[in-house]
């Protein structure tokens, strides 16, 4: 595996511009009524990886691996011609290879049935083991078999001096920032590490799960989601944003010694941030787009499981309302949204997707200029397993 991200196939060829990801999309956005059903598709997909990992009992690395597998995937596909619940169990099957965390494919597959079963769009997963197998050498073979991932979890980590810190086990088995010690960080000697309260640097993990929902991970370099994720984390923790927003007051120094609390308070973040040497216009278009993913959603509804389901729609009005483990879900982002605006739910996603494969069937079978339409045969079988 490479220990270098700036030589290795993540940074050469699986960093798009937004120009790929719109041509990516282009097929789909003809059976959809705009752009931001996509959007809501792309954290409903998400987040069954992640139910389907954590069913998995995998590491989140493997998951956050999965996740970039798909995002991969559907660079050179679309939503309306493939199974995205066939193509998820495949990532999360890849990624825990990759990852070396190898789980047995008949557990993917009852797994998939389990979490997928409960889904309008995954009701008849297939039990056939060869089905899966056959998604992956389609999988495999659209990744070109680049199958290393460079995560922001170890930059964290380093940036943090917690590579060798107990904590680390706490937040991610395994996950410990491996090669950062060997040779020289491109953040120069390592010297001057964040002091970053245990809870804030936990929020920071968060934002960098949560940037999964969205195309970062294609789009900029995983170094420079970190420190994103470190800027949100400053802001949306209570104690760190009290002290940008209110530094202690210089004052002689009255002794030689200090505890480590009273160097915790007076570290200058701000300061921090300022020194490192990166792009802080990347980090800052970054930033917006965390905050626009969070926007986006806090209209994405998890219905409750004794709501009837004939209530359940996909894009509905009512009041906005954060997501469960939204740090604005008390009411703090409020300004963000109007009173009333429409949101998706899992169970009107699925019945989009449903459509739009039915359409784009049809548009194949029957095209309007009458000839042939190009189908990818490869995936012709995988497709009827949905």
């Amino acid at each position: 595996m490479a220990t270098d991200f700036w030589a290795s196939s993540h940074h050469k060829r699986w960093i798009v511009d937004r120009a790929t990801l719109r041509q990516a999309r282009s097929e789909d956005l003809q059976y959809v009524e705009n752009a931001e059903q996509l959007d809501f598709l792309s954290i409903y997909l998400s987040n069954l990886i992640v139910r389907l990992g954590q069913n998995l009992h995998l590491r989140q690395r493997v998951i956050a691996t999965a996740e970039v597998f798909f995002r991969r995937f559907y660079i050179k596909n679309s939503y309306c011609e493939t199974d995205p619940f066939m193509v998820i169990a495949a990532c999360c099957y890849v990624a825990a290879k990759a990852e070396e965390q190898p789980i047995h494919i008949k557990s993917v597959v009852t797994g998939a049935r389990e979490v997928f079963g409960k889904e309008e769009g995954g009701k008849h997963f297939p039990s056939d083991n060869t089905k899966l197998a056959e998604m992956e050498f389609y999988l495999v073979g659209d990744l070109e078999c680049d199958l290393t991932v460079f995560h922001p979890y170890a930059t964290l980590m380093t940036l943090c001096g917690k590579e060798k810190d107990g904590a680390v086990a706490s937040l991610e088995a395994g996950e410990v920032g491996s090669g950062a010690d060997d040779g020289p960080r491109y953040w120069g000697t390592g010297e001057g590490k964040l002091l970053l309260d245990e809870g804030a640097l936990q929020t920071a993990w968060f934002v960098i799960n949560d940037t999964y929902r969205s195309e970062l991970c294609l789009l900029y370099p995983p170094h420079l989601i970190a420190v994103a994720a470190i800027y949100v984390a400053l802001i949306l923790h209570p104690k760190t944003r009290q002290a940008i927003q209110h530094p202690p007051a210089p004052t002689a120094s009255s002794s030689t010694r200090r505890s480590s609390r009273q160097t915790r308070a007076s570290q200058d973040y701000v300061q921090w941030l300022a020194g490192l040497n990166v792009s802080h216009t990347l980090v800052a278009n970054i930033t917006q787009e965390i905050i626009s993913l969070y926007a986006l959603w806090g209209r994405y509804r998890e219905p409750d499981p004794e709501e009837d389901s004939s209530a359940r729609g996909s894009f509905a009005r009512s009041k906005a309302a954060g997501r469960h483990d939204d740090p604005h879900a008390d009411g703090s982002r409020s300004g963000l949204l109007d009173d009333e605006e429409s949101f998706a739910t899992p169970a009107g996603l699925a019945r989009l997707l449903l459509k739009m494969r039915v359409a784009r069937i049809e548009d194949l079978a029957h095209p309007p200029s009458g000839k042939p339409v190009a189908v990818n045969k490869m995936l012709e079988r995988t497709q009827a397993a949905g």
